[in-house]
């Protein structure tokens, strides 16, 4: 049967030579090129043999023609010659042959035509291991990716047994499809082939495991190469930074570099993005320098990670001037920067450069995560709902998780629990963890008990591990005093075996990090750190601080609320931060949980009082504390 993009109707319409003939003039000039430097040489006899012997055998062989011919549109993905080539050989009977037909299913897959491919090679009767892994990797490549694992074990029932090229292939789309039973089966193929050493099998083994969660599988990988090239490095810093472990990440790549290994400039994208992840400013300055030294100073692509980075450190003013100087503002340098400001809390920043790039850059998605966290943080009501709209209405985009989550929070935070709710049963997407994870901690800001109950059991049927769901609703109790129904939700959460997660802050100083637990006694500058707590209630009292123990939700005394509270752990954090850098040095404090309210109240009146800029990163935001303010304007 005829393809049908070669079938008799078309078949000669389609066929006009005049790509063919420039393709095969292409070939000549390349021939009196190659000619050239011999006839500029005292032998001219001999540029004349050389070049009228390989243009007689291109003359003589067809075969060999139009395999030249397809290379070239191999190379170039011209399309359309080659399916004019692939019209002359079907005219001339060679369609078929296993050389020919093996560079034109090259070509079809390399132009994305996977069907035409696919059906070019069902029709080849001897198929190599070489034509086989053509196939493969178009699928694997372009999709769907079952195909390509499908091919895999055909070609095995087939008699054929991989090798280093069909490996990494296969392995390519068990990581799109997340398939790690295929994936294991396959690591096993080649462990039982003695292909785990090589780099290139091994790079496809750690991503696969990598994309399927499983780090230290590829990790195990990674340490059974002694011979690691550059690219061998850079998949596994990937595996680590992609899978939520940016210290093991840093960590590796300072090891690649005492090794002597280059780095590239994939590694340091990799690397300045780990250290985005965590705030890890020290470490992403060193990049920055390290960077700069290897000569990557105009690598947009290093820039906008180190955007990314100094924005998510808090460093802004550094974020933006790095973000201008930029040769090309792509969508992800804007997003980058954007979204920087919004986490800050820097809201009209956010908004201003949102309206600038909207003249050069289509926005996507991420862009308006960014915007609708600029007006949530704001608390802008309005500005939110004419940005979620214009989302779907004037850029076609449909509505995420991550958008919902914003405009549910932002509801939420305005006092209007009701609406909220119901965006959250009009979504056209399944609400997840984050979404009625907004809508609780709107409740127990507003103190509503009924709602509050409503998305602690959806939370339950998402999370039923997460004992900080239970906690915020028992705190909601407690607010509303009804204390008989706190004892009954901790009576559960002990009958489930659910802990509250321990809060935890922690500060980087002189290159070491330094973590503290509320009420820690253990740090080894504890008295010190104590010492100047008691120091600075003192100066806070003078300037008319009132400790908030409605943040205590425990059944007993003031005094005893008040002594829990000054002890928590990003105040010791803080404390132990002020005694051990000098005088004007900023702060930048990370915490595991939400930061309470006093400790927000008492932070802006530190930050008053010793004159010091503190950036404290909890799990919802940034807040930025300075001269007695905060960035979340108080709003968060």
């Amino acid at each position: 049967m005829t393809p049908p993009y070669l079938r008799k109707s078309n078949l000669f319409s389609l066929f006009t030579p005049t790509s063919i003939r420039q393709l095969i003039y292409q070939k000549q000039s390349l021939y009196h090129s190659r000619a050239l430097p011999v006839a500029a040489t005292n032998q001219p006899s001999r540029s004349k043999v050389s070049f009228h012997s390989d243009h007689t055998a291109v003359v003589s062989n067809p075969k060999s023609k139009y395999a030249s011919l397809l290379q070239s549109c191999v190379a170039s993905k011209a399309l359309r010659p080659g399916k004019q080539i692939h019209s002359r050989l079907y005219v001339s009977g060679c369609a078929f042959d296993l050389i020919l037909a093996t560079k034109l299913v090259n070509l079809y897959c390399v132009c994305g035509h996977l069907s035409s491919a696919h059906y070019l090679f069902d029709r080849i009767s001897k198929r190599n291991l070489f034509l086989w892994n053509v196939l493969i990797r178009g699928y694997a490549w372009n999709g769907p990716y079952e195909v390509a694992v499908s091919l895999y074990y055909q070609m095995i029932d087939n008699g054929l047994v991989p090798d280093n090229f069909t490996f990494p292939f296969v392995l390519k789309a068990c990581s799109a499809l997340s398939a790690i039973k295929e994936g294991e089966d396959i690591h096993e193929r080649i462990r039982l082939g003695g292909w785990e050493s090589d780099v290139f099998v091994g790079a496809a083994l750690i991503d696969m495991y990598a994309k399927c969660g499983c780090v230290g599988r590829a990790r195990s990988v990674f340490d059974k190469i002694e011979l690691r090239d550059v690219v061998l490095w850079n998949s596994m810093l990937a595996a680590y930074s992609q899978n939520g472990h940016p210290d093991e990440c840093i960590s590796l790549c300072s090891e690649m570099v005492l090794k002597g290994l280059m780095p590239t400039e994939a590694t340091l994208v990799t690397a300045v993005s780990a250290s985005a992840d965590i705030a890890a400013l020290p470490q992403g300055r060193e990049l920055h320098g390290f960077s700069w030294r290897r000569g990557f100073e105009t690598h947009d692509k290093v820039n906008t990670a180190l955007v990314d980075m100094y924005a998510k450190s808090g460093s802004l003013r550094v974020a933006r001037n790095l973000f201008e100087r930029l040769w090309v503002k792509r969508l992800v340098s804007w997003n980058a920067m954007i979204t920087g400001y919004a986490m800050h809390g820097h809201n009209y920043e956010a908004l201003n450069l949102f309206e600038e790039m909207r003249r050069d850059s289509q926005p996507d998605h991420i862009t308006f995560v960014g915007v609708l966290q600029a007006c949530n943080h704001g608390g802008w009501l309005d500005d939110g709902r004419r940005f979620f709209d214009s989302l779907q209405k004037d850029y076609h985009i449909s509505p995420t998780v991550q958008h919902y989550t914003c405009m549910v929070d932002l509801l939420g935070h305005c006092g209007r629990l009701g609406e909220a709710y119901e965006l959250i049963k009009e979504m056209n997407v399944a609400p997840d963890s984050g979404v009625w994870g907004a809508l609780l901690n709107s409740c127990k800001i507003h103190g509503n008990v009924e709602l509050g109950e409503v998305a602690l059991e959806r939370l339950i049927e998402l999370e039923p591990d997460d004992a900080g769901n239970y906690v915020i609703l028992s705190n909601i109790y407690a607010q509303a005093g009804k204390w008989e129904r706190v004892v009954s939700l901790r009576k559960l959460m002990t009958d489930r075996g659910l802990k509250k997660s321990t809060a935890c802050s922690w500060i980087e100083v002189k290159n070491k990090v330094h973590a503290f637990l509320s009420g820690d006694t253990s740090h080894p500058q504890s008295d010190e750190t104590y010492a100047e707590l008691k120091r600075l209630g003192e100066l806070m009292k003078r300037a008319g601080y009132v400790p908030n123990t409605k943040t205590v939700f425990h059944d007993v005394e003031d005094d005893d609320k008040s002594c829990m509270v000054s002890s928590h752990s990003e105040r010791l954090a803080v404390a132990f931060g002020l005694i051990n850098t000098p005088p004007g040095t900023k702060l930048l404090i990370t915490k595991n949980l939400r930061i309470c309210e006093d400790c927000h109240v008492a932070i802006k009146f530190i930050s008053k009082i010793t004159d010091r800029e503190i950036i404290v990163r909890d799990v919802n935001r940034y807040h930025q504390f300075k001269d007695g303010g905060c960035s979340c304007g108080d709003y968060w």
